[in-house]
């Protein structure tokens, strides 16, 4: 299938026609480029995505870029201008959109009290993966995951029911939070780091979700006229929640999406969690794409005009790595920037929306296929 055919097409650029390029430092990537390779190496392969690219692509770029660590900001630009060719994705109608995710840190106890009663879900046992070999006929092609018991296989409980007990005394509470508003918007960022009253730390990320499509609060809210749509950010969803405590479950039950995470160790809690590429995410410079047509591990060149709370007044425009991926980003030119871990990250995160240019860097080996 051509991009052309799916709403998007490739148009080869030169670096030089990259806005801010000149400027940019990529020399952090290298060491999520090193987890990349380290973790292709021991496991299998990315799964490709429907613009063609493979992780047998890939492999030479981070290969070269291990075995020649760049000594300064200029190497790292021209390692990439040497083995790359751009490419920008020109969506058929409308622009490339960004928006932006953090890592929040929520605080938990792991036991359960009058205080601290909201529950992080580790995977249920009857939660089973769904493709075309166990699908039942009538189960719309979206649902990745769903509950298998004596009846079959049919779509798990939602958040509704879930929030309702639908998961109690069944053992897989991971810990136990202050807020239900903390625990859905660590579902929407999928991870999180917990600290604990002791003051020590530990970290959740995403394991599963019960398969329901997402369905975003923000313009729920925007179509019920409870805030206006110029006005929506994660602070004002959260400020609306606040002052409408009586009207949190109806919210939050909108979107039927429920997570599961999972209890990981990475000892180094300055580095980012580990996300769906399975290395650790750089504040910044990882990106979360949609997994249906593009590929962990490439290098993306993003350019927002006008986005300028991430980098001091000036319009953002990094290379970053595609290391994640979430049910809200959809479509060819469209991205999620990690923007950290913490309260800070979250507010540099929150109001986010910002139009952008997409461009994938792509091995030359590779792109003369595209070319």
């Amino acid at each position: 299938m051509s991009a052309a055919s799916v709403g998007y097409r490739l148009k080869p650029v030169g670096f030089n026609e990259l806005p801010g390029w000149e400027k940019d430092d990529p020399l952090v990537l290298w060491p999520a480029m090193a987890d990349c390779l380290e973790h292709l190496r021991k496991a299998k392969p990315y799964r490709s995505g429907s613009l063609g690219l493979s992780t047998s692509d890939l492999l030479p770029l981070l290969e070269a870029a291990v075995g020649a660590v760049p000594k300064n900001t200029e190497e790292a630009r021209r390692f990439f201008e040497a083995n790359c060719q751009v490419l920008q994705i020109v969506p058929q109608q409308g622009s490339g959109l960004v928006t932006a995710f953090y890592e929040p840190e929520v605080d938990v106890s792991d036991q359960p009290d009058a205080v601290y009663r909201y529950p992080f879900y580790a995977r249920p046992h009857d939660l089973v993966d769904v493709s075309d070999a166990n699908r039942p006929s009538g189960m719309d092609a979206s649902y990745a995951f769903a509950l298998e018991d004596a009846v079959g296989v049919r779509p798990y409980p939602d958040r509704r029911e879930i929030d309702c007990g639908y998961l109690e005394n069944r053992g897989l509470e991971i810990a136990w939070a202050r807020s239900k508003v903390d625990v859905f918007f660590t579902h929407v960022q999928g991870a999180a780091r917990l600290r604990y009253p002791d003051g020590h730390l530990a970290r959740i990320t995403y394991a599963a979700k019960a398969g329901h499509p997402f369905s975003g609060i923000g313009r729920h809210l925007i179509d019920l006229g409870e805030i206006r749509e110029q006005d929506i950010s994660m602070q004002s969803i959260r400020a609306w929640l606040a002052a409408h405590p009586d009207r949190v479950d109806e919210i939050l039950w909108h979107n039927r999406s429920y997570i599961f995470f999972r209890e990981v160790d990475v000892p180094d809690l300055v580095r980012g969690p580990v996300a769906a590429a399975k290395v650790p995410l750089i504040a910044g410079r990882s990106l979360a794409v949609d997994r249906s047509i593009h590929t962990f591990g490439f290098p993306f060149f993003v350019h927002a005009r006008g986005l300028t709370r991430l980098d001091a007044g000036r319009d953002f425009a990094r290379l970053m790595l595609a290391l994640d991926t979430g049910s809200a980003i959809v479509g060819p030119a469209r991205g999620d920037i990690f923007t950290g871990s913490g309260p800070e990250a979250g507010d540099m995160a929150g109001a986010v929306r910002n139009a952008a240019d997409f461009y994938i860097l792509v091995p030359k080996q590779a792109a003369e296929r595209f070319v």
